[in-house]
């Protein structure tokens, strides 16, 4: 796509980036002449007609959004079966390589950001329209600090049939709402659950949850709890922690309703403002109880008391003499006593334990046994008279293996003799396999290392390997680290550009001069033209000025003299006149201004007390320098001038 034109106006300049539904590119917008990124559907989409159709809408519907923090949409077009949307150019970087880069961010800067989204949302909502992939590769963020939320057009024209399973796409289903995972109705809180999942991560440095495929990570979404954001990092406000909880409640009713709502709450927060967020966690389980420990003695006391009192109700319907129609109430009565002697026989069995427990249980100060080895811990809470009882083992990456990370009872506080003490314990850091992503797009490597719980750092080097795919890689593939470890990447930046210096072949044998630049490592191409004051063969112009720096393999034209040719006046005498002062050819080279993004040139010869306008032409200061032809006698002298301002004579 390197240096082909859509529209007739968009020249492509370079490739930035890609996802799984598009690849982004830098194109210089001919008509406004300025910098713009182009998307293009990937190849797969543009035989999807429903897609294709939806695509052109939803872009269309997008392009109406004008927000500061929504990168803005200016043309949708097709041209030879490429789609392409053509957008701001926002020089900067997406915020999961920010968070990459950072490990997590700070809470006044995810704070920040968060708002900043929102904002965007807020917007985009008040309009009806629903992103829908709301993720940090979605987020663009400049150096100056500012935030763009992209891809509005593509997010909604997305659909389930374009959710695969490649490296690509990945990253998209971390950020999946319940609804969105169960292909259910998707609305405006499906915006704020994904938002919730990017303030997760920006706060904690990881997603909610893992996996090893999208669709086990799509499960966890719609059947597991979200571990608090505290759990990883108990530095985080409990503030923050509810808002971030109350977005990503699996049930969309619990939610914000809106995103007005959640935007408050942020600049509450970061106003240091007091919020009170309702506890919306629905508990699927009946709470924790104390109840008495049923021995042998407590059942077989249990059984007794309940045959004694149905012996005892069975007589007494024997004894009565009950009509007929009455008997379904005496069952009725028979039914629920029996019930209430089984209930009042648990409660007074516990109400006993419960009371012997008070006046012999002897009160016990808890140790702290965070850290110790999980049987010093038990022989420390056995000698304090307390029980040890394992809770649960998970991977941790702050305590070795069979060390304690958290314990039921907070040290300092007091139990009775006997209490158990739940612990939890480590089972060490958790290890990943090392995934090989030599040779593979710098993109893919980053999203399969993402999805292996893998952190990347990216080293660029000049190689023959084509442009931004892996070299090599540090751990290799098929190694074995702990969870989040950093895997070095050495990527290629395409050849090594070397430079030359250009000599002056001006006035050197043509023959000369060619041997002179190939020797150089650059390319000749040859015009001949007439000159009655050179030579035949002879250089009179270069392409490139003297003494200026050339990349190797650069074309250089040259222009070299016929001479004259003979005409029939040749031998007689009569001529053109009197002989003028040798033309000279010559390239100016021009230094750009720096202090504006454009500047108008114009160059004036003075010659024979003449002056004359010989190049007038805007530039782009991006190109820093300019070489300029210019012909003129040796004598002629030449005034530069930039937009209007006198800038010197050469």
């Amino acid at each position: 796509m390197i240096g082909k034109i859509l529209g007739n106006r968009y020249e492509i300049v370079e490739k930035i980036g890609g996802g799984g539904m598009a690849l982004v590119y830098k194109a210089r917008c001919r008509l406004l002449n300025r910098f713009v990124a182009i998307k293009i559907l990937r190849s797969e989409f543009i035989n999807d007609e429903e897609f294709i159709n939806k695509f052109r809408r939803e872009s269309q519907a997008a392009a109406s959004l004008s927000h500061p923090n929504i990168v803005s949409i200016y043309d949708v077009g097709v041209e030879d079966n490429v789609y392409y949307i053509v957008m701001e150019y926002v020089n900067g970087k997406t915020l999961k390589q920010y968070i990459r880069e950072q490990g997590k961010l700070s809470i006044e800067e995810s704070l920040d950001i968060a708002i900043k989204i929102a904002e965007a949302l807020s917007h985009a909502h008040e309009n009806h329209i629903v992103h829908r992939d709301i993720k940090p590769h979605n987020i663009l963020v400049t150096e100056d600090g500012r935030v763009k939320v992209t891809d509005f057009g593509i997010a909604r024209a997305a659909t389930a049939s374009t959710v695969t399973n490649t490296s690509n796409v990945i990253g998209s289903v971390h950020y999946f709402s319940p609804e969105q995972a169960r292909g259910g109705y998707t609305d405006e809180k499906s915006d704020i659950y994904s938002l919730g999942v990017v303030m997760y991560e920006m706060v904690t440095g990881r997603v909610p949850f893992q996996g090893d495929s999208p669709i086990s990570v799509a499960l966890k979404h719609i059947q597991e709890d979200i571990e608090p954001p505290s759990y990883f990092d108990s530095s985080i406000s409990k503030s923050i922690e509810s808002i971030i909880m109350k977005c990503v409640q699996k049930d969309q009713s619990l939610r914000y309703g809106n995103i007005e709502l959640l935007l408050s709450d942020l600049k509450k927060v970061r106003d240091r403002e007091e919020i009170d967020i309702e506890d919306n966690t629905i508990f699927y389980d009946s709470p924790t109880r104390i109840i008495p420990r049923i021995d042998d003695d407590l059942i077989n006391s249990t059984v007794k008391e309940y045959d004694d009192v149905k012996k005892k109700n069975k007589k007494k319907v024997e004894d009565n003499e009950y009509e007929p129609e009455k008997k379904g109430t005496s069952k009725i009565v028979t039914i629920t006593a029996i019930l209430l002697a089984f209930i009042l026989t648990l409660g007074f069995a516990g109400g006993f334990f419960w009371i012997r427990g008070q006046i012999q249980g002897k009160e016990v100060t808890v140790p702290s046994v965070v850290g110790l080895h999980r049987d010093v811990a038990e022989q420390q809470l056995l000698e304090k008279g307390l029980g040890f009882k394992v809770k649960n083992e998970v991977f941790s990456s702050n305590f070795k293996a069979g060390h304690i990370v958290e314990q039921s009872i907070d040290a300092g506080n007091t139990v009775k003799s006997g209490f158990p003490i739940e612990v939890t314990i480590s089972k060490g850091e958790q290890e990943v396999d090392v995934p090989d992503v030599v040779n593979k797009h710098i993109d893919d490597a980053e999203a399969i290392l993402d999805n292996h719980e893998l952190k990347s750092s990216v080293k660029y080097i000049p190689s023959d390997i084509p442009k931004d795919y892996v070299i090599s890689q540090t751990p290799d593939g098929a190694s074995r680290v702990p969870a989040w470890s950093i895997v070095s990447l050495v990527v290629s930046q395409g050849p090594e550009i070397k430079y030359v210096v250009m000599p002056n072949v001006i006035g050197d044998n043509v023959e000369d001069a060619k041997k002179e630049l190939t020797d150089l490592g650059l390319l000749v191409e040859i015009k001949e033209e007439e000159n009655e004051n050179v030579d035949k063969g002879i250089v009179i112009w270069q392409s490139f000025t003297a003494n200026s720096e050339v990349e190797e393999n650069t074309t250089v034209n040259l222009t070299v003299s016929k001479g004259i040719e003979a005409d029939n006046n040749s031998n007689t005498g009569e001529g053109t006149g009197t002989v003028e002062e040798d033309v000279v050819y010559n390239n100016l080279t021009i230094i750009l201004a720096k202090d504006k993004s454009e500047v108008e040139v114009k160059i004036y010869r003075i010659q024979d007390n003449e002056r004359e306008l010989v190049y007038n032409q805007t530039h782009n200061t991006n190109e820093e320098s300019i070489s300029v032809p210019v012909e003129g006698k040796k004598s002629a002298k030449y005034e530069v001038y930039f937009d209007g301002e006198f800038k010197g004579e050469i």
